[in-house]
């Protein structure tokens, strides 16, 4: 039930998304990245509902709506994909 929400101002905090959320449902997770220089929100976060009826219900409710000034974008998370590691590029000669 993890959903991803982007387009997010960085004054957003891990509380207000909590806030949001929980007027859908039992919010059980707020992840709020932040940048490993700066320390500041990178502009999106992963909320973690409860329940999938919660979790659809925020999406429907929330998606496209003003948050802090920014319309933000609330969808059901996808796992990683597997970006490989290194390059590999280049044929070996013979």
């Amino acid at each position: 039930m993890k959903m991803y929400v982007g387009n997010l101002s960085f004054q957003t905090t891990s509380q207000d998304l909590q806030d949001v959320f929980a007027q859908h449902g039992e919010v059980t997770d707020v992840h709020l990245p932040t940048d490993r220089e700066s320390g500041r929100p990178r502009g999106f976060a992963f909320v973690t509902m409860g329940s999938k009826d919660g979790m659809e219900s925020a999406i429907k409710a929330l998606d496209g709506t003003d948050l802090d000034g920014r319309n933000i974008k609330v969808n059901e998370a996808r796992p990683r994909e597997d970006r490989g590691g290194g390059g590999g590029g280049g044929r070996g000669r013979y």
